[in-house]
């Protein structure tokens, strides 16, 4: 919970610095279809397979968050505190936090696998989808 609140600061401040009213914005079409999978997952299956739906967006955010860090020494830029946010002491063991619950409390059995590879594909998505805005 202290990771999402941590990461809606985030968010926050960046729809308030590009004056984006983030009560009034509708999502994009993949956004939504993310947003309602995580959301029903969440409200519809136990733990361990809610832990499957997150876990590729908080690896893939880790993992994108360090690359950038490592690589640009973290310049002064409009990304700044993404990079910071994400490639954080703080952020890394949220991530293996949520890989140690998918571990623990989900089975190998094929909801896990389809959930999984889903949160994959709306991941993929949800980068493309800003390459054809």
């Amino acid at each position: 919970a202290e990771g999402v609140l941590q990461e809606l600061t985030l968010h926050h401040g960046y729809a308030e610095s590009w004056s984006v009213d983030i009560k009034t914005v509708e999502p994009g079409t993949t956004t939504r279809q993310y947003t309602d999978f995580l959301l029903a997952t969440a409200w519809s299956q136990p733990v361990g397979i809610t832990a499957v739906a997150m876990s590729p967006c908080m690896r893939l955010y880790a993992y994108i968050g360090q690359q950038l860090a490592t690589k640009s020494g973290n310049p002064t830029h409009q990304y700044q505190d993404w990079i910071a946010t994400y490639s954080s002491d703080e952020f890394e063991p949220l991530a293996k936090q949520l890989e140690t619950i998918v571990d623990q409390h989900s089975p190998d059995t094929a909801l896990t696998r389809s959930t999984y590879r889903y949160a994959m594909t709306c991941e993929r998505d949800f980068f493309q989808a800003a390459w054809e805005l």
